[in-house]
């Protein structure tokens, strides 16, 4: 349907953007089908959102930063929030939060794809073009004290 010109919006499992192009070919796809149908993957995880009503500062310790590859003077001035210790109800979390991962597909990705790059080939082009990882959106996510460290680890990959 998306080589005749319609939008084909559809789901894959799999653990960020890049992969979805390998996943599709193991699937059976031909990479030329693969770079003359797709524009963008999107890869999506949800993590809990903090309720406002009960959520905390807190210093995390250097194991928690270290889990983000990060150091204390690294986030320096930033305020980090964690479900205060005395909700019982809710455990600290409202709803749920989506992190985003997006790929787009441009004449150089098409290229790397009809070459059978390997995800991170993908992955590191995708990066060098402006695309923000999963773990990079959730750490905005922690900055705006919307959700926790905790969550983003449990839910998105380490760096490459």
């Amino acid at each position: 349907a998306s080589l005749t010109g319609h939008l084909v919006l559809s789901t894959l499992h799999t653990n960020d953007a890049p992969s979805s192009i390998i996943r599709l070919v193991d699937l059976g796809l031909e990479p030329f089908l693969l770079t003359a149908t797709i524009e963008g993957v999107v890869a999506q995880r949800l993590v809990r959102r903090l309720d406002p009503a009960v959520k905390e500062a807190y210093t995390p310790s250097e194991e928690e930063l270290m889990e983000l590859a990060m150091r204390p003077e690294d986030v320096a001035g930033r305020q980090f929030y964690r479900p205060s210790r005395t909700d019982k109800v809710g455990g600290g979390y409202k709803g749920r939060l989506a992190l985003y991962e997006i790929m787009e597909m441009d004449d150089d990705m098409r290229e790397l794809v009809m070459k059978e790059a390997s995800t991170a080939v993908l992955r590191d082009y995708a990066r060098r073009r402006g695309m923000r990882s999963l773990r990079e959106s959730g750490m905005l996510s922690i900055y705006d004290g919307l959700t926790t460290i905790d969550e983003v680890v449990r839910e998105t990959l380490g760096e490459e």
